[in-house]
């Protein structure tokens, strides 16, 4: 019988295989080469922007194999000491070299998925947008939960995240925010996350303590840098400045600072206030238009199942991705991919690794939605 020590080696030999075959190994180790050289030439930066983007390669191959060389060499480690405990009757030694594999094991399946972040855009940072639904006060103070819950995800990861705007409910929660997520690969991870989300819990604005369904929408799309070019006519954009607003009054509230850009031909609308300057609301705004509309090119290139089903669908019941139970019992699922965790709380605060993880599989696996029951 295979001892679970065994098994969890060679899950990790198959995980190292497929990262190899992700980067192609021999190709990538070649191409490195050819790139540490080339940063060494005094002329390379007489492009700037060539040379920026063959830097950036030149990061992500170094991560890629140095990531695969320190896993084989900490597997083998693991298993050297195992093999030295069993030889010297060592339960401490043998006890640390397989804790040390299934930490690895963790390491190395996390990484396998990192690996499929491959997309054109997966790298960048991201913008994440938040929509109440329907539903009044309800919905205002779920798409709040919803603000907090990504904020608490991409601080964990190590990210940077900037709210660049945000409008509050009448009597609580918001009605929209918009946040910047900056960090290697934000995009990339958080792209799965476009779509309804629904909140099925007692109301703590209902008198009589009756159970609400409510629903928020979330719209991910990356931030572009300046060798993307993207053509808008200005001619089709309609620029509309209003007061900031938010929580604490922190914005100056005395001058129409904030800035909104409606793209007529379709129907695009972004939206900054984060800046006292009504100059600087208005350059971001124009970024966040220019990564709207790049995103939906990416869309067109996907599978048309995926494409633009988040962003047409209406925030209401039937369109939802996850669902978030909190009584009468708590679960959430995910309806994609059949995900669950019984710890609303935690997935709440920001454990969201699991669902990302899951969705973003399906999606580069190309696999239709898994046939799963919504929670009552």
């Amino acid at each position: 019988m295979r001892t679970e020590i065994e098994n969890i080696v060679d899950e990790i030999k198959q995980a190292i295989s497929l990262l190899r075959r992700h980067l192609d190994w021999d190709q990538a180790v070649r191409r490195l080469d050819w790139l540490n050289n080339k940063s060494e030439d005094p002329n390379l930066w007489n492009d700037a922007a060539e040379a920026q983007k063959l830097m950036r390669e030149r990061q992500q191959l170094d991560d890629g194999i140095n990531s695969v060389r320190a896993f084989e060499r900490q597997m083998q480690d693991a298993i050297d000491l195992i093999e030295l405990g069993e030889e010297e009757g060592d339960a401490d030694i043998i006890k640390e070299a397989e804790d040390s594999l299934r930490v690895l094991r963790t390491e190395a399946a996390r990484r396998q998925v990192e690996a499929m972040l491959s997309g054109e855009a997966d790298s960048n940072d991201t913008y994440l947008e938040v929509h109440s639904g329907a539903g009044g006060t309800e919905s205002q103070d779920w798409a709040n939960i919803l603000l907090r819950m990504y904020t608490r995800w991409a601080e964990r990861q190590g990210y940077k995240v900037e709210l660049l705007e945000v409008h509050d409910g009448e009597e609580a929660g918001i009605k929209s925010a918009t946040l910047l997520v900056k960090g290697h690969n934000a995009y990339g991870w958080l792209k799965t996350e476009s779509g309804v989300h629904r909140l099925v819990r007692i109301s703590p604005f209902d008198s009589n303590a009756r159970r609400h369904t409510s629903f928020s929408s979330i719209w991910v799309y990356p931030v572009i840098d300046d060798s993307i070019q993207i053509d808008i006519n200005e001619s089709d954009c309609r620029i509309d400045t209003y007061r900031s607003s938010g929580a604490g009054g922190q914005h100056v509230n005395t001058t129409d600072s904030a800035v909104r850009i409606t793209h007529m031909p379709s129907g695009i609308v972004v939206q900054c206030q984060q800046e006292r300057s009504q100059h600087k609301n208005k350059a971001k705004a124009w970024d966040m238009l220019r990564a709207r509309l790049y995103e939906a090119e990416l869309k067109k290139r996907e599978d048309a199942a995926n494409a633009e089903a988040a962003s047409k669908s209406d925030i209401g019941w039937g369109h939802q991705i996850r669902s978030y139970v909190l009584q009468p019992y708590q679960l959430v699922k995910d309806l994609r991919t059949g995900v669950a965790s019984t710890a609303p709380d935690d997935v709440l605060d920001g454990d969201l690794n699991e669902f990302m993880e899951a969705a973003l599989a399906h999606r580069v696996n190309g696999g239709a939605d898994a046939v799963v029951d919504d929670l009552a």
